[in-house]
């Protein structure tokens, strides 16, 4: 019972206390008394400055029941607080506030579950007033403490643990409501705060697998009961929190998200984790994405020497954010995006490599699951990579092409980030692989308006270079990144797998006129195409997919980039591809030649057909014809099925089975194409990238017997090489004159150097240089050694 007191002693007490000792009833259960309630709101509201003494003596008055477990007055006291407190809005009603958040203090801090949800309810409905003038001495720590501890209650009892983990995250959102409509709002989002209410909110959230709260049936709970579960309620508060962040403080609402992911070991498995960052990529502004991913960045690179599994959880993470943000602006975290992820991908090729070396001879069951687990973290690096630049923009998707192309290790060169040096063969080629994959995956869907911008010469000549690698894999990877950059049409499926095409006209294909700029791009780098197609097919480990992917490369430029003069150097591409398998200067095994036969014949049959001349298709179609009957294994239908008997040696003789160049020639030039280059044989440029990769030299490959005049055709071949010697070199300086013949084969050489490309008379006369500079160093050193064997006669 309250304490009582005469009634001359009361009259002489100040009214706002008679008024306050009024609302309380003889019987605490009989509630607050409403009639002096009304006159206690009147008075308060008529005489704003009494407002802090009414808000001190029921602060008084309460404290004194909460000591004597009078929770019956608690109750009413509160209930009077909060109607006062939504009554009066008066520049008075500071103190009244600091009063009012004292007593909701007193209630949190008791140890009775009941006065903690009265205190929090009370501080909600306050958090929901909005107050005139902003109040610059106040502050939440006490509350930001204690609501984050009642969100971990551990109460024994089931109901009032949820009860209480309820309130503390209702106080925590009235917190951040109150303090983001404060001017002093900053103050919520400093690190102590944020480390204490963001572990509280994802501890609860990370219930919702226990309770399956979002995998239940989404008819039974009403939006009442959903309220009273604190997964989900926690999870709108961690929400709205992230949607009120702004730039200055959106790391600290971050930051101790991967502080609770490390402390609960939440990498592996990762399944919450991913949750939680699609919701925070969903929560905050757009454009504030970078900085989410700058932190799961940097967090990686914390976390760089912990197991493969919990750097592939990280890395999966990144996957998810880099989904969202990648559609719209991401700010200048691209490169650093690439760059820090190549990095990673040199850490786990190292760290499994290191394994692998270290554990030599002694192959355990715990080593292979650990290179197996970093296989898992290199795939889900590649994956993010190619993810990410595949939803990027076309400006930038071209430069990240290029950046990664960039990294690419090079046998024999230290210029690269990756230094293979360190790597060694296995690390630099396991790089190589990896980084084509993920360059393959940022390549898949770009559509270039022109072929210069899909490969610029600063990607072009790098890209090619891995084709020259004595590697199937690489160079198969090369040529399907050459497809996604030349395919503008969607082409590809249609021409998948090598073989004889019946009616070209039933698949359909689509194209448009060449473009200028793709004509002057083949006048530039069409050369360096073709001499990556040639070398290719002399490669002694190419399986059937690499016969695939060269014929599928070749018919995509015929589409793309053919017009008449690009059609007569495919032709002859062709032709010298088919001396590579009759000549067979480089002893390739029987299985190549005959494949290499067959992407010939798959090639001009489909080239036939989509320049139309009668008289080349009936050429060809013979061949086609006569091979099927007498030598099938030249056939792509034939040579790539599982058992295939192979011939024992292919005759040169044998006309009818070839494509002859004067044939092909007379039927071209018949509809008015321009046939002279057909007679000239085709002869790959020397280029540096032959030094630099692990293959036989250029100068080993291109047959030292191709002349510069005309008249190499398979149909008629002669060896026009002319003997250098001592006599032959004596003649050629000899200026007292020339001879009929040597006058008929300089006009000849003129006219070639009028007629023939650039590039193929640079390779013929560097080819010719070379063997002239070794002859002529022969010649000086045998001379040398006669003049000095005469003199020691003489002496």
């Amino acid at each position: 019972m309250p304490s009582r007191v005469c009634c001359c002693c009361a009259a002489l007490r100040p009214r706002y206390k008679r008024l306050v000792d009024n609302i309380f009833p003889e019987d605490p259960k009989d509630g607050l008394v409403k009639a002096d309630m009304e006159k206690l709101t009147f008075y308060a509201v008529s005489a704003p400055e009494k407002l802090d003494r009414i808000g001190a003596y029921l602060a008084e008055r309460l404290s004194r029941d909460v000591v004597r477990h009078r929770y019956g007055y608690v109750l009413i006291a509160m209930e009077a607080l909060d109607q006062l407190l939504m009554a009066c809005h008066s520049q008075s009603i500071k103190p009244f506030v600091e009063s009012f958040l004292h007593m909701v203090a007193k209630l949190l801090e008791s140890g009775e579950p009941k006065l903690q949800v009265l205190g929090t309810n009370s501080f909600v409905k306050f958090a929901n007033i909005e107050e005139d003038t902003p109040s610059y001495h106040r502050r939440y720590d006490f509350f930001v403490s204690r609501f984050s501890a009642m969100c971990h209650s551990c109460d024994q009892d089931p109901e009032v643990q949820t009860e209480i983990r309820i309130a503390g995250i209702r106080g925590i959102q009235g917190v951040v409501r109150k303090t983001v409509n404060d001017e002093l709002r900053a103050t919520i989002w400093e690190p102590q705060h944020m480390d204490k209410i963001v572990p509280s909110l994802l501890f609860n959230m990370q219930k919702i697998e226990d309770i399956d709260s979002r995998t239940g049936p989404q008819s039974s709970p009403t939006g009442g009961v959903k309220e009273e579960n604190p997964s989900v309620l926690a999870e709108n508060c961690f929400r709205e929190l992230l949607g009120r962040a702004t730039y200055g403080n959106m790391n600290n609402a971050v930051r101790p998200v991967f502080a609770h992911l490390d402390h609960h070991k939440l990498w592996d498995p990762n399944e919450f984790a991913v949750s939680c960052f699609k919701i925070i990529m969903y929560s905050i502004q757009a454009q504030y994405s970078h900085h989410v991913i700058q932190e799961i960045l940097g967090h990686l690179d914390v976390r760089k020497r912990d197991s493969p599994r919990v750097r592939a959880g990280i890395i999966q993470v990144l996957l998810e954010a880099v989904a969202i943000a990648a559609k719209g602006s991401i700010g200048p975290t691209v490169l650093e995006v690439f760059n820090t992820l190549l990095k990673h991908l040199r850490i786990s090729v190292d760290l499994e490599l290191g394994d692998r070396r270290s554990s030599a001879g002694s192959a355990t069951l715990s080593t292979s699951s650990k290179e197996s687990d970093e296989r898992i973290v290199q795939n889900a690096i590649i994956q993010t990579i190619g993810f990410f630049g595949s939803n990027l923009p076309d400006y930038q998707r071209s430069e990240i092409m290029m950046f990664i192309m960039s990294k690419v290790p090079v046998l024999g060169t230290t210029s690269q980030i990756l230094d293979p040096s360190h790597l060694g063969d296995l690390g630099t080629r396991r790089i190589q692989i990896m980084l084509l994959r993920s360059l393959l995956m940022v390549t898949s869907g770009y559509k270039a308006t022109t072929i210069s911008n899909a490969l610029p010469a600063p990607f072009l000549d790098p890209l090619l270079s891995p084709s020259l690698m004595e590697d199937s894999e690489l160079r198969q990877l090369v040529l399907e990144i050459l497809h996604n950059l030349i395919d503008r049409h969607d082409n590809r499926a249609k021409l998948r797998g090598i073989r004889i095409i019946p009616d070209v006209s039933d698949l359909k294909i689509k194209r448009d006129k060449i473009s200028r700029q793709d004509v002057s791009f083949m006048k530039k780098h069409g050369q360096q195409l073709y001499r990556h197609i040639y070398l290719g097919c002399k490669e002694e480990d190419n399986v059937q997919k690499n016969f695939e992917l060269l014929f599928t490369s070749l018919a995509l430029t015929t589409i793309e980039l053919a017009n008449e003069e690009v059609v007569i150097d495919l032709i002859r591409l062709a032709i010298a591809l088919q001396d590579i398998a009759i000549i067979n200067e480089d002893n390739l095994p029987m299985f190549n030649r005959c494949g290499v036969m067959a992407l010939v014949a798959a090639y001009l049959n489909f080239l036939s057909q989509m320049i139309a001349v009668p008289a080349f298709c009936q050429h060809v179609s013979k061949v086609i014809e006569t091979r099927s009957v007498e030598a099938s294994y030249f056939l792509p239908e034939t040579i790539f099925k599982d058992k295939c008997d192979l011939p024992k040696s292919l005759e040169k003789d044998e006309t009818d089975l070839f494509f002859l160049t004067n044939k092909i020639a007379e039927s071209l030039g018949g509809s008015g194409y321009s046939v002279e280059r057909l007679s000239v044989p085709y002869v790959p440029q020397v280029t540096d990238e032959d030094r630099l990769s692990r293959r036989k030299s250029i100068v080993d490959t291109v047959s030292l017997q191709v002349d510069i005049l005309p008249g190499n055709n398979t149909e008629d071949k002669v060896d026009n090489t002319e003997e250098i010697t001592f006599e032959a070199l004596k003649k050629a300086i000899d200026n007292n004159g020339l001879e009929e013949q040597e006058k008929e084969k300089r006009r000849l050489v003129i006219e070639k150097f009028q007629k023939a490309p650039f590039e193929e008379i640079a390779a013929q006369c560097e080819t010719k240089a070379n063997l002239l500079h070794d002859r002529l160093a022969q010649i000086l050193e045998l001379t040398i050694r006669s003049r000095a064997a005469s003199l020691h006669w003489e002496a």
